[in-house]
């Protein structure tokens, strides 16, 4: 390897080794911080949550930590094997010898490398749902569900990304030095087509979602969202009890398309005020143009990863310096997109306390939006009943949060939102 590749690949493993002992030390932070505070509950919350309630957040936190420190050594041992220890490089020459040069053996690479990582992944995900889920009283889904879910999530990726892939793979050979610009578009233009069509096309696969039948609610919700200045394509209630006792509600789809969506087991468990009070919130981000704000974000960040991409897929060091050799007689391009998905996120994780920051920003301006609309109370009433039906802890370690918590801590939210009630 010349020069270049040796720096490449020693920066690669600088970021790999940096990435994971820093996922190490703020998850063992947070076990211990979560496991000191167990026994007692913040007086903040003694009289609404009980002991009980408590400690199986604590439970659970605990429990999903472990289980993603497991998580975070597999995914950089796969990393590892792929890239440096030659399992990329490998499967390329495999299918080189038996497809040959060209498309085809470019998107059998990249079917065969999302075939090969789903499976290794299969064995964490039935144990996430069917014992760390199930354990805890959350798994509401049958073992017939989950593999059902995979083959039609299996299909939905295939007949969506692979002519995607297909297309963008073509631009790299036939579009010029700029076929990033070009990629770019059309990549864009894909997650606009499926902001639109997701809620009405893909969604309901997987989810039976019915209008909202209780008419005193939907009675509420109507003027609430009239006097947000708000317009929705109607009212949904999501069968959600059927996976997951974890409850949520949102906004999906885009322009004329959105529609309100409520999970039925938070209908079961706030009242139509506090029901207002989390739908006034979610109103807060698009009063703050925030959806805008993340769309126009990611058309950036994406722009920039395009024309990163454009320029590493024509260096030879690129390859090299990541446990690849570049064939001198046919397309690299497949390779070069999967090997750039590979590392940048060990470019962008330390990016991470930056946009939590910002998201953290906007859920406390969409509780100031919702406090206007509604009652501050009924939101920190809602508030409560989700962190105790969701065991989210209510004592997480402040330096974990600060880098991965895209919500505020219960504490800080709750106190906030108490604290302009009572101003």
């Amino acid at each position: 390897m010349d020069n270049a590749a040796w720096i490449m690949t020693a920066l690669f493993c600088a970021l790999l080794v940096a990435g994971l002992l820093t996922r190490t030390a703020l998850a063992s932070r947070q076990m211990r911080f979560v496991a000191r505070h167990r026994s007692e509950v913040p007086p903040a919350f003694a009289d609404t949550i009980t002991l009980a309630a408590h400690q199986k957040a604590a439970d659970y936190t605990i429990t999903k930590s472990r289980f993603g420190l497991l998580e975070t050594s597999l995914e950089a041992a796969l990393l590892l094997g792929w890239t440096l220890l030659g399992g990329l490089n490998w499967l390329n020459g495999l299918l080189l010898d038996a497809l040959g040069g060209g498309l085809l053996q470019q998107l059998a690479l990249i079917g065969s490398f999302a075939l090969i990582g789903g499976l290794i992944s299969l064995p964490m995900s039935w144990w996430s749902t069917f014992r760390i889920e199930e354990r805890f009283g959350f798994n509401k889904m049958t073992l017939s569900l989950w593999l059902g879910d995979l083959v039609k999530g299996t299909a939905v990726g295939v007949l969506v990304g692979l002519p995607i892939a297909a297309l963008v793979l073509w631009l790299m050979g036939a579009a010029g030095p700029v076929w990033w610009l070009w990629a770019w578009g059309v990549w864009m233009g894909f997650n606009l087509l499926l902001l639109v069509f997701y809620p009405t096309v893909i969604a309901p696969l997987f989810n039976k979602f019915e209008p909202l039948q209780d008419e005193s609610l939907k009675t509420r919700v109507q003027a609430l969202m009239q006097r947000c200045g708000f317009a929705a394509k109607g009212l949904f209630v999501m069968d959600g009890s059927k996976r997951s006792a974890h409850a949520n509600a949102y906004f999906t789809g885009f322009g004329a398309a959105k529609r309100v969506v409520f999970f039925d087991t938070l209908l079961q468990q706030l009242t139509p005020a506090e029901v207002d009070a989390v739908l006034a919130h979610e109103l807060g981000h698009y009063k703050h143009r925030h959806i805008i704000q993340r769309v126009v974000m990611m058309f950036a960040f994406s722009l920039l990863g395009f024309a990163a991409l454009g320029w590493v897929s024509g260096q030879a060091w690129f390859y090299s310096g990541l446990g690849v050799t570049p064939s001198l007689d046919a397309p690299n391009d497949a390779m070069a997109l999967l090997l750039f998905l590979l590392v940048v996120p060990l470019f962008t994780f330390f990016l991470s306390p930056l946009m939590a920051q910002l998201s953290r920003r906007h859920e406390f301006q969409a509780d100031a939006y919702a406090q206007q609309q509604t009652s501050g109370a009924d939101l920190a009433s809602a508030l409560l009943k989700l962190f105790k039906d969701n065991a989210s802890t209510l004592t997480p370690d402040p330096l974990y949060a600060r880098f991965y918590y895209s919500h505020p801590p219960a504490s800080e939210r709750i106190a906030r939102l108490r604290t302009a009630t009572t101003a």
